[in-house]
């Protein structure tokens, strides 16, 4: 009988130094995300949306000689249905629609909020801040993340006595999205309405594995 076959499986282990890396950039926002919503309710599902098309085109009217463009103008909920009460039983219809507006001047978001509860109606309205392209803010976090991984490293070279080497790999371990504050207004004031924008943090992650040399 022939001598079956056999192969050695050779594993080689590459010595690296693995780290790992933050960097946080603070920005102003330079966008608002404002969700408004209008509702209504009568004695038919019909008239309850009758009702609300007008409440609608109030509030969107309003929008738009804010200066509000039709593209930043969306629809993010529409719902008829009725209205239950106790022991289970319908005492009428009730009908809503949800609007989400982009308002690209943070600083005067306050009046904005106001001319949309006091003048287009607006039951339910609500705002949080962004930025408009995060990209750049992004980008600069990372070069912080990634130098401060580097300096991690080397720290962690030097203590053991090697020389770091050339980079292997980099993982971004960043979440998609930074903080923003919200707000939630439910009945308006008479007095105008104050909603400072602040600073937005944008932090970005990563992990970073090094050669040793010598």
């Amino acid at each position: 009988m022939a001598p079956s076959a056999s192969s050695n499986t050779t594993t080689t282990f590459d010595p690296g130094v693995i780290t790992s890396g933050s960097g946080l950039v603070s920005k102003k926002p330079d966008l608002a995300v404002v969700w408004v919503g209008v509702d209504a309710k009568e004695s038919s599902a019909s008239a309850a949306q009758q009702v609300l098309a007008g409440k609608a085109d109030k509030l969107i009217a309003r929008a738009k000689s804010l200066g509000i463009a039709d593209k930043d103008i969306n629809t993010s909920g529409y719902w008829v249905g009725p209205n239950y009460v106790q022991n289970n039983t319908i005492d009428g219809y009730r009908a809503s629609e949800q609007l989400l507006l982009k308002w690209h001047n943070v600083d005067t978001i306050g009046k904005t909020l106001d001319a949309l509860v006091q003048e287009g109606g607006a039951t339910q309205i609500s705002v949080n801040f962004t930025l408009a392209d995060p990209k750049a803010a992004q980008a600069e976090a990372r070069t912080l993340a990634i130098g401060d991984a580097r300096s991690r490293a080397q720290a962690m070279a030097g203590a053991a006595g090697v020389k770091l080497g050339k980079v292997l790999r980099i993982s971004d371990l960043s979440f998609s999205g930074f903080s923003s504050g919200n707000y939630n207004i439910k009945d308006a004031a008479p007095a105008a309405t104050q909603v400072p924008a602040g600073q937005l943090d944008v932090q970005v992650s990563v992990e970073v594995d090094f050669t040793i040399d010598g």
